[in-house]
């Protein structure tokens, strides 16, 4: 799926949501679903699409050129969502390939 294929998407979702024919928590699964079905094909030779998980949980979706830079950037995302800016430890997460 390309950046304007994936917009379109999106603007798809947005719509049925102003038109009623969505609630929000479908709309946030469909859009949640198009970013990841973009972001596994955004995949180049340079950069991986990885999952990142701290304990139980869906965990977190980044593009990274490896394992190690998808921990880190997980890391500090994390980090930044946190309230009390306390996020894991780049150690403490788990990297998947998608």
């Amino acid at each position: 799926m390309d950046r304007i294929s994936a917009l379109r998407n999106v603007e798809d979702a947005i719509r049925a949501f102003e038109d009623g024919d969505a609630d929000l928590a479908a709309t946030e699964r469909r859009v949640a679903t198009v970013l990841r079905t973009y972001a596994t094909e955004f995949e180049t030779p340079e950069r991986r699409t990885y999952r990142v998980v701290d304990g139980p949980g869906e965990g977190r979706v980044v593009v990274a050129a490896d394992p190690t830079e998808a921990r880190e950037r997980a890391a500090t995302l994390a980090t930044a969502a946190d309230d009390d800016g306390a996020g894991p430890a780049p150690s403490d997460l788990t990297v998947e390939p998608l």
